[in-house]
């Protein structure tokens, strides 16, 4: 079992900033891949970003690339979303979600989910 804790949503004008936590617990979690994924209201979920249980490796959904930085402290086996230059369409509930090793941009292949935290843009 592995547990996820997020933390860092809030509200935050459009061009902001904001950095999401993912802190993991449980049996082996240091080996687990890290995904993002948002949903919007009356939305369907969708993959943001993701990197492997090393830290070598990330992925980028085409709507966050080249504003979204995802990385992970070992030490701590916390991973980070930095959001920068944020849009309203960002505007959704953000969920991290852990598999073994490798990253997939497919929900279900997430065994593993946190509780989520709002994060909210504003025009």
């Amino acid at each position: 079992q592995v547990q996820l804790v997020e933390s860092g949503g809030g509200l935050v004008q459009a061009g902001g900033s904001l950095r999401l936590s993912c802190a993991a617990s449980g049996r082996a979690s240091s080996r687990y891949a890290t995904g993002w994924f948002r949903q919007a209201s009356g939305k369907e979920r969708e993959f943001v970003a993701g990197i492997n249980y090393s830290g070598g490796s990330t992925y980028y959904a085409d709507s966050v690339k080249g504003r979204f930085t995802v990385s992970r402290d070992k030490a701590k086996n916390t991973m980070y979303l930095q959001m920068d230059s944020l849009k309203p369409e960002d505007t959704a509930v953000y969920y991290c979600a852990a598999r073994y090793e490798q990253i997939v941009p497919i929900e279900r292949e997430y065994a593993y989910w946190g509780q989520g935290t709002q994060v909210t843009v504003s025009s």
